[in-house]
C-alpha cells in the first residue's frame, strides 16, 4: 500500500513534465520489472492475498457513508 500519495504524484509530475505520457509497452516493461522485483524480495505473491480484507471493507464503508452524507442532493 502507498503510504506517501503526495510524494507518489510529486514523481508521477516530475516524471510527465520531463518524459511526456509514458507510452504503453514501456509502462508494461517497467510494471514487469516492479513485479519481478516484488518476487524477488518476496512480497509477491501475497503470503495470504485476503489478510486485512475485513479492514479495507470498513474504510471503503465509512468512506462511501460520508460522501453520501456530504454530496448535496
Amino acid at each position: 500500500m502507498i503510504k506517501n500519495t503526495e510524494e507518489l504524484n510529486k514523481l508521477e509530475n516530475d516524471f510527465i513534465v520531463h518524459e511526456g505520457i509514458l507510452p504503453y509497452d514501456r509502462a508494461i516493461k517497467i510494471f514487469e520489472s516492479l513485479w519481478d522485483e516484488g518476487v524477488k524480495l518476496g512480497v509477491i505473491p501475497f503470503k495470504e492475498p485476503m489478510e486485512g480484507i475485513d479492514t479495507d471493507i470498513r474504510i471503503a464503508s465509512t468512506l462511501n457513508s460520508c460522501s453520501r452524507k456530504s454530496s448535496p442532493g
